[in-house]
């Protein structure tokens, strides 16, 4: 149908908003997996040292945190120190252009901040799930007598106990990937970026029922 507040076909209004968040949900994902196995790794096979405990404090931190608060604090600095316009998806010189090169690279600077955010959330029960998983894994038999022929360490983690830990993590993208997409909404708000949660926001506001039933 139509949409009540704007006048203009919903399907158009979604479709305006899609690429974006399909675009930032999966950058959030890949830098909330790139920075979350790595560590659990680490926290793993430096169980209780400093760096383990460092990493979960700030996995906690960021778990913690309110995403849009973590957004305002990396805007404000960001600006301070860099003088970076950091509203919007776009820089005011790059508003109106058609899209370039160095129009994608000012869009990517801008949700950076987002991705950055938002991934922080669900770092924290990956990073935990993948540690427990190696930690169970570098325990059994198989990897002692792999150990015991000689195999060096790092082949023998990335051979064995880290491609088994990784079966239970695929499984976490089924609630990792909505509370990404849920948890964008209020700093996408925040941040002026027009993804599709924010039109959800707009059109409850509005009453706007076409709008709504179809973002939903």
């Amino acid at each position: 149908g139509r949409s009540f507040a704007y006048n203009k076909e919903v399907y158009s209004m979604i479709r305006e908003r899609m690429g974006v968040t399909l675009f930032t949900a999966l950058l959030t994902l890949i830098f909330t997996y790139a920075l979350a196995i790595p560590i659990g790794i680490y926290s793993a096979m430096r169980q209780y040292s400093v760096g383990d405990y460092f990493f979960t404090l700030l996995g906690f931190v960021g778990l913690a945190m309110p995403t849009f608060f973590l957004a305002l604090l990396l805007m404000y600095y960001i600006n301070r120190w860099t003088g970076f316009s950091v509203g919007g998806l776009y820089s005011p010189e790059f508003m109106n252009q058609p899209m370039s090169w160095a129009k994608y690279v000012d869009m990517l600077k801008h949700v950076a901040i987002l991705v950055i955010a938002v991934g922080m959330a669900g770092t924290a029960s990956v990073i935990r799930i993948m540690r427990s998983g190696v930690l169970d894994e570098v325990q059994k038999q198989y990897v002692i007598a792999a150990r015991s022929k000689g195999l060096s360490e790092v082949r023998l983690l990335l051979r064995y106990p880290v491609r088994l830990a990784l079966n239970p993590i695929v499984s976490t993208i089924g609630w990792v990937l909505p509370g990404i997409v849920s948890g964008a909404t209020v700093t996408a708000i925040v941040m002026n970026i027009p993804t599709l949660g924010a039109l959800l926001y707009e059109a409850l506001l509005a009453q706007d029922t076409y709008v709504a039933a179809a973002c939903i």
